[in-house]
């Protein structure tokens, strides 16, 4: 494993980032929006998360229903990186989340690295 040793121990900022799975900009939806500008902006990675319920502002609770396919189900962007990149991120990302909950948080980074290609099986 390639490790960044000066990752370890320290403190960093977990954005997250809650919508909704119909939610959508430019005709795309709004998560892999934020995943491919999350990328571009060099932010180290991001996950986006599915939920099988949740509910919002709206208090409407929003479940996985086999006999509903259109469900606007909750989705979470969830983006770890030093405080530099992850509050400049946070001000982009609020430029285009029009509904929803963003937040920051602070994390401790116990290890921060990827497989070596000469390792990888």
């Amino acid at each position: 494993m390639q490790a960044d040793p000066g990752s370890r121990g320290r403190r960093w900022l977990r954005l997250r980032v809650y919508i909704g799975e119909r939610d959508r900009i430019h005709g795309k939806p709004l998560y892999l929006y934020i995943v491919h500008m999350l990328k571009r902006m060099g932010v180290k990675g991001a996950t986006v998360y599915r939920g099988i319920a949740g509910y919002g502002s709206h208090s409407l609770i929003h479940t996985a229903d086999v006999l509903r396919l259109s469900e606007d189900l909750p989705v979470v962007v969830e983006a770890v990186d030093e405080e530099e990149a992850i509050r400049r991120a946070a001000r982009e990302v609020l430029q285009v989340v029009k509904e929803g909950l963003v937040t920051v948080e602070p994390v401790e980074v116990l290890f921060y690295g990827h497989r070596e290609e000469a390792e990888a099986v």
